[in-house]
């Protein structure tokens, strides 16, 4: 039966999980990849105290046996202890690590290691200034493997060619396609960034881990539109704010994309249009350039919602996407109707009614108040990541209601989606 230890005294395993932390952050690869002269590297011992080596000397004999049986890829320090109760006794006290390597080993990271130093002069060669990426992002580096290296021809094709006025789908680069391309954006940009900026990151033995990327953080222009106010949003992000990460990745870089798409029912059926075509889907270009003797506008999230909608005298419903109004920016004749949002009763739902209100200001909201929400008590569902902002441009009334659901005033999260508001109650305020 094995000796029983007293305290927390240092083992191999702890030694590893420390080591393995340290290549989980990345930075035994970073070492390697740009030393900073961090070895030999001494990592100090939890070790028994004279009096536990006298009151658990088998226990302290099987640790420090466990420690030296581990040694190769690192060397045990001792010092004497115990001389005044026990008798002189050589105890590990430190082990250290003569190189990088040897603590690589330690882990069992070899062979990646040695992949990330061949990957990283590949793209050295390919342009010296892509080392900086390589450099940032070790772990990733092995993780993509050869991808790494396509990623870095996409990144310096960009470079040479901005704005180039063709589709993903027309890159004449071998194995890139667009899937290739949706799946590598974010290397692709900050790969991109760093050839821009042309020099290498602060000296990761100075910088801050933080700081040390802020210069392929700096060269990210496409923020998250669900937890950044809409007009701190630059003005590119705005225009494809609420579309898909692609859309956003072909704007940045001047690719050519579907045009973006608005989708209106017409209420109205007195409206001719297209033949009686009342469901109808143009671009945002056109739909900016309508020309319709609509009084109201309705604007839902839901597509139930957006069909069921009844027929109603001068009046348009919209077909709502969530974060990001590009679409409804240039239809300045919106401001000449009366328009009424209707979002889900949660954080994000009245965000989005900020976010409108950047560029419509006169938008009401329906179906967001307190009443709808305590009277479905019996339909509340969880919101998986509620939003903690302030937002400026809600009513009183409305901040009232965004403001408890926020705060967590009805329980955790509480929502309540405008799906599973009662079609009568709803009908019944939107005087429709």
């Amino acid at each position: 039966m094995p000796a029983e230890a007293p305290g927390r005294w240092t083992t191999p395993a702890d030694l590893r999980a420390v080591s393995k932390k340290a290549w989980d952050r990345g930075a035994l690869l970073r070492e390697v990849l740009e030393p900073t002269g961090a070895y030999p590297r001494r990592r100090a011992l939890k070790k028994p105290t004279a009096a536990e080596l006298r009151d658990h000397y088998p226990a302290a004999r099987q640790w420090a046996g466990e420690l030296t049986a581990t040694a190769g890829a690192y060397d045990v320090e001792f010092v004497e202890l115990g001389s005044t109760t026990i008798g002189a006794n050589q105890v590990p006290a430190a082990v250290v690590f003569a190189t990088v390597d040897d603590e690589i080993a330690f882990v069992g990271r070899t062979g990646d290691a040695r992949a990330a130093v061949e990957l990283a002069q590949q793209l050295t060669d390919l342009d010296p200034a892509l080392r900086a990426w390589a450099v940032a992002r070790p772990l990733r580096l092995v993780e993509s493997g050869e991808d790494a290296l396509t990623a870095a021809r996409v990144a310096v094709w960009l470079r040479e060619h901005p704005d180039p006025g063709i589709h993903v789908r027309q890159l004449g680069l071998p194995g890139v396609h667009t899937k290739f391309v949706e799946g590598h954006r974010r290397t692709i940009d900050e790969m991109l960034t760093a050839l821009q900026a042309g020099r290498p990151d602060p000296d990761p033995a100075t910088a801050a881990p933080d700081e040390r990327l802020t210069a392929l953080h700096a060269g990210r222009p496409d923020p998250d539109p669900s937890t950044t106010p809409y007009d701190a949003l630059p003005v590119l992000a705005r225009r494809t704010a609420g579309r898909t990460p692609a859309a956003r990745f072909a704007a940045r870089h001047g690719f050519l994309q579907a045009p973006e798409r608005v989708r209106f029912r017409l209420l109205d059926p007195r409206l001719e249009v297209l033949g009686g075509a009342r469901d109808i889907t143009v671009t945002a270009e056109a739909f900016a350039a309508l020309d319709l003797p609509v009084e109201r506008v309705v604007v839902t999230e839901n597509l139930v919602n957006f069909l069921a909608l009844p027929d109603s005298a001068g009046t348009l419903a919209l077909f709502g996407e969530g974060y990001g109004f590009s679409a409804l920016q240039d239809a300045a004749w919106l401001q000449s109707c009366r328009v009424d949002y209707w979002g889900d009763l949660d954080t994000h739902g009245f965000r989005i009614l900020d976010q409108l209100r950047s560029l419509h200001p006169h938008v009401d909201s329906v179906l967001m108040d307190e009443e709808t929400l305590l009277e479905h008590r019996d339909r509340w569902d969880v919101e998986p990541s509620p939003s903690r902002a302030v937002l400026t441009r809600l009513t009183a009334e409305e901040s009232v209601v965004y403001d408890a659901l926020r705060d967590d005033r009805h329980g955790p999260s509480v929502r309540l989606e405008q799906e599973l508001i009662r079609w009568q109650w709803a009908l019944d305020r939107l005087l429709l």
